[in-house]
């Protein structure tokens, strides 16, 4: 399934010691806020190994739940390991733009799933940013893209749902850039998707959960 662009997506407290006298001031350990510490348990972390390199995501299971759900679903039962990235559109400056994957065999495929907006989740397609790839509303399911760099206008508006981003890149965004800047063959790929299309795939050996 190819994500489709169209012209009309434009262009993303510390509390003071007290005073001792009995004993030398012990300097204070920094404590995690509790929203914080929330917030980071959120966060479900998972490798790709690619023939390029390591890539590790950091996937919001607080904001986007069912979107990683569905994504982890994929990686749990090792449906991601051996596809490929397949496609890298520039966009924009220079160094910026998106590389795609995903599962092209129909039975490796699991149900669509209804996933989360931006507009519901908060998360925004900036550098780095993890999202599902779809034709229609409610037809994502298992390809995804990753961004180099900002592109606000995949993120929902009045009319458009826009993609649902539910991750980020902590590692490794050097090798999506090196994916993006990949030689294209332009004989691959039909209408809008000629010219974006990899002269060779770049493999993704296995995805997995870390610790």
């Amino acid at each position: 399934m190819f994500l489709r662009i169209t012209s009309a997506l434009a262009l993303l407290s510390a509390t003071p010691l007290l005073a001792q006298t009995a004993a030398p001031l012990t300097p204070a350990v920094p404590t995690t806020p509790p929203a914080a510490a929330a917030a980071q348990s959120d966060l479900v972390r998972v490798a790709m190994e690619t023939e390029q390199g390591r890539i590790v995501l950091a996937l919001d299971r607080g904001r986007a739940p069912a979107t990683v759900a569905n994504f982890l679903r994929y990686v749990d039962a090792h449906r991601f390991d051996g596809i490929s990235f397949y496609r890298a559109m520039p966009y924009g400056e220079p160094g910026n733009g998106m590389i795609q994957s995903g599962i092209t065999d129909p039975a490796k495929l699991y149900p669509p799933v209804k996933f989360e907006s931006t507009e519901q989740t908060g998360l925004h397609h900036d550098a780095g940013a993890i999202s599902m790839a779809m034709t229609t509303p409610g037809t994502a399911r298992a390809t995804f893209f990753i961004l180099a760099g900002p592109i606000p206008g995949f993120d929902a508006k009045a009319g458009d749902p826009g993609f649902a981003t539910f991750g980020h890149v902590v590692e490794g965004l050097d090798v999506v850039k090196a994916i993006l800047a990949a030689p294209i063959d332009p004989a691959k790929g039909d209408n809008y998707f000629k010219g974006q299309m990899l002269a060779k795939p770049v493999k993704v050996l296995k995805v997995t959960r870390l610790p």
